[in-house]
Protein backbone atom coordinates (compact mmCIF):
# COMPACT_ATOMS: atom_id res chain seq x y z
CA UNK A 1 0.00 0.00 0.00
CA UNK A 2 0.99 3.17 -0.95
CA UNK A 3 1.84 6.09 2.20
CA UNK A 4 3.20 9.49 2.53
CA UNK A 5 4.49 9.77 6.20
CA UNK A 6 5.24 13.38 7.08
CA UNK A 7 7.82 14.37 9.88
CA UNK A 8 9.86 17.41 11.71
CA UNK A 9 6.55 18.92 13.50
CA UNK A 10 6.10 20.33 16.65
CA UNK A 11 6.30 22.93 18.98
CA UNK A 12 8.15 26.16 17.35
CA UNK A 13 9.20 29.51 18.74
CA UNK A 14 8.46 32.53 16.97
CA UNK A 15 10.08 33.22 14.44
CA UNK A 16 12.51 29.99 13.81
CA UNK A 17 12.77 27.50 11.11
CA UNK A 18 11.64 23.87 10.60
CA UNK A 19 12.31 21.69 7.70
CA UNK A 20 9.35 19.45 7.11
CA UNK A 21 9.70 15.87 5.74
CA UNK A 22 7.58 13.59 3.54
CA UNK A 23 8.88 10.22 2.97
CA UNK A 24 6.82 8.31 0.17
CA UNK A 25 6.55 4.62 0.45
CA UNK A 26 5.79 1.58 -2.45
CA UNK A 27 4.79 4.21 -4.91
CA UNK A 28 6.84 2.23 -7.72
CA UNK A 29 7.73 5.42 -9.29
CA UNK A 30 8.12 8.37 -7.12
CA UNK A 31 10.06 10.58 -9.73
CA UNK A 32 7.01 10.92 -11.87
CA UNK A 33 4.83 12.28 -8.89
CA UNK A 34 4.15 16.00 -8.80
CA UNK A 35 4.48 16.74 -4.94
CA UNK A 36 2.93 19.15 -2.91
CA UNK A 37 2.61 20.52 0.74
CA UNK A 38 -0.69 21.60 2.25
CA UNK A 39 -2.18 22.62 5.27
CA UNK A 40 -5.03 22.23 7.05
CA UNK A 41 -6.98 25.64 7.93
CA UNK A 42 -10.31 26.07 10.44
CA UNK A 43 -13.09 24.61 8.37
CA UNK A 44 -11.26 21.38 7.34
CA UNK A 45 -9.88 23.22 4.02
CA UNK A 46 -6.58 22.30 2.55
CA UNK A 47 -4.64 25.70 1.76
CA UNK A 48 -1.79 24.84 -0.91
CA UNK A 49 1.57 25.96 0.20
CA UNK A 50 3.70 24.49 -2.51
CA UNK A 51 4.21 22.06 -5.34
CA UNK A 52 7.48 20.49 -6.86
CA UNK A 53 7.64 18.45 -10.27
CA UNK A 54 9.87 15.42 -11.33
CA UNK A 55 12.19 17.90 -12.74
CA UNK A 56 12.43 20.09 -10.04
CA UNK A 57 10.34 22.84 -11.17
CA UNK A 58 9.11 24.95 -8.32
CA UNK A 59 6.26 26.75 -7.57
CA UNK A 60 5.22 28.68 -4.29
CA UNK A 61 2.21 30.28 -3.16
CA UNK A 62 2.47 33.95 -3.28
CA UNK A 63 1.64 34.31 0.23
CA UNK A 64 4.74 31.97 0.96
CA UNK A 65 7.38 33.01 -1.69
CA UNK A 66 10.91 34.17 0.21
CA UNK A 67 9.67 32.16 3.28
CA UNK A 68 9.05 28.56 2.32
CA UNK A 69 11.06 26.43 0.11
CA UNK A 70 9.85 23.18 -1.29
CA UNK A 71 12.20 20.93 -2.90
CA UNK A 72 12.96 16.79 -3.49
CA UNK A 73 15.33 13.60 -3.51
CA UNK A 74 14.10 11.36 -6.00
CA UNK A 75 16.55 8.53 -4.86
CA UNK A 76 15.34 8.84 -1.47
CA UNK A 77 11.79 8.74 -2.16
CA UNK A 78 10.99 12.18 -0.29
CA UNK A 79 10.10 15.94 -0.06
CA UNK A 80 10.76 18.72 1.96
CA UNK A 81 9.28 22.06 3.16
CA UNK A 82 11.79 24.35 4.76
CA UNK A 83 10.04 26.92 6.68
CA UNK A 84 11.65 29.96 8.36
CA UNK A 85 10.46 33.10 10.04
CA UNK A 86 7.18 31.16 11.56
CA UNK A 87 4.57 33.01 13.18
CA UNK A 88 1.13 32.48 15.25
CA UNK A 89 -0.50 32.16 11.98
CA UNK A 90 1.36 29.32 10.90
CA UNK A 91 -0.04 26.99 13.42
CA UNK A 92 -1.39 23.93 11.34
CA UNK A 93 -1.25 20.49 10.48
CA UNK A 94 0.87 20.12 7.17
CA UNK A 95 0.02 17.73 5.11
CA UNK A 96 1.69 15.78 2.02
CA UNK A 97 0.13 15.03 -1.30
CA UNK A 98 1.32 12.89 -4.69
CA UNK A 99 -0.25 13.58 -7.57
CA UNK A 100 0.19 11.82 -11.26
CA UNK A 101 -2.69 11.19 -13.46
CA UNK A 102 -5.82 9.57 -11.66
CA UNK A 103 -3.30 8.87 -8.76
CA UNK A 104 -3.79 11.28 -5.59
CA UNK A 105 -2.59 9.97 -2.50
CA UNK A 106 -2.39 11.87 1.15
CA UNK A 107 -0.69 11.98 4.01
CA UNK A 108 -1.92 12.05 7.59
CA UNK A 109 -0.19 15.37 8.31
CA UNK A 110 2.30 16.99 11.33
CA UNK A 111 1.48 19.12 13.31
CA UNK A 112 3.42 22.70 13.57
CA UNK A 113 2.34 24.91 16.58
CA UNK A 114 4.40 28.21 16.65
CA UNK A 115 4.16 30.19 19.76
CA UNK A 116 5.97 32.42 22.65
Amino acid sequence: QVQLVESGGGLVQIGESRRLSCSASNLKKFDIYRMSWYREVPGGQRKRLASIEANGAADVDDAFVGRFTISRDNDRNTVYLEMNSLQPQDTAVYVCNAFWRALDYWGQGTQVTVSS
